[in-house]
């Protein structure tokens, strides 16, 4: 048996609240995988280095998370289709000749959380609440998986417009405080901030959302969200944000270590357990 260690790990700054270590750590020891999956602590000024002596420092990849996704693109040296869609890379792959390739995982991650609920678009729109890089990464995984209409509300109406031009004809902007935009909806994402622990709560009326329409958050702390214990408690079915977080981490884990692993009940828990 190698006694080579496999090494990876997570860069952020902050990156001590990242569950990422815990994750990628239960993987690895059910796999019976001889590897290590570290938080890296990098300042912005410092990334670029950081992520140009992964080679030297014995590294097959880190993840990035805030607020690196977006500065990375420009360091490393090949970026993959969904990366450049999505305008952000959250896998750093090193490849053997020392090159850095930049994944995003993220749109992955929210399709299969989305598929493991069962949705279907039914021909029907989906409303996506803000306009940042968690929006970015939900409209790309909504075209791949044929929704036919995304619609984009946000506080300032202008964002929301730069992304449906930039996404194109299947996109349209609204204000935020636009409830008829979710009349004939299929689902309804929130991809911003609010209702994050710390956060005020999303304040949107739900009155005028089927109750046959998915709700889901992309955040997981708290786990249940204001915004998805109103869906809950009016009919609707809800999809919280941890399982996007589960699913996004399986390409890196193969890409770093060799071995696709199983999102699974037991890992959910694991993982709960950290937060």
């Amino acid at each position: 048996m190698s006694d080579v260690v496999l090494k990876a790990g997570v860069m952020g700054w902050p990156v001590e609240h990242s569950l990422s270590p815990r994750l990628h750590g239960y993987w690895l020891e059910r796999a019976h995988i001889k590897g290590s999956y570290l938080p890296l602590a990098v300042v912005p000024n410092d990334l670029s280095n950081a992520l140009k002596s992964l080679k030297e420092n014995g590294y097959r990849g880190v993840n990035l998370t805030v607020p690196h996704k977006e500065a990375a693109m420009a360091i490393v040296d090949d970026i993959d289709d969904i990366a450049r869609r999505v305008g952000a890379i959250n896998t750093v792959v090193v490849c053997e000749d020392g090159s850095l390739e930049g994944r995003n995982t993220d749109a992955y991650g929210f399709s299969q959380n989305l598929l493991s609920a069962q949705f279907q678009h039914q021909d029907r729109p989906a409303v996506i609440l803000g306009a940042g890089g968690a929006a970015r990464a939900a409209i790309v995984a909504l075209m791949d998986l044929g929704v036919p209409e995304i619609r984009i509300l946000n506080r300032t109406e202008d964002k929301a417009q730069n992304l449906a031009r930039e996404f194109g004809s299947r996109l349209s902007a609204y204000a935020l405080s636009n409830v008829d935009a979710l009349k004939d909806a299929s689902l309804l994402v929130n991809a911003t901030s609010l209702g994050l622990k710390g956060q005020p709560p999303l304040e949107i009326f739900l009155g005028t959302l089927p109750v046959g329409a998915l709700v889901t958050d992309m955040v997981y702390a708290p786990l249940m969200t204001d915004l998805l214990k109103r869906a809950a408690a009016r009919g609707n079915k809800v999809v919280d944000g941890l399982g996007m977080l589960l699913h996004q981490a399986r390409p890196a884990f193969k890409a770093f270590y060799g071995v696709d692993p199983e999102v699974t009940p037991s890992l959910r828990s694991y993982v709960l357990e950290g937060t």
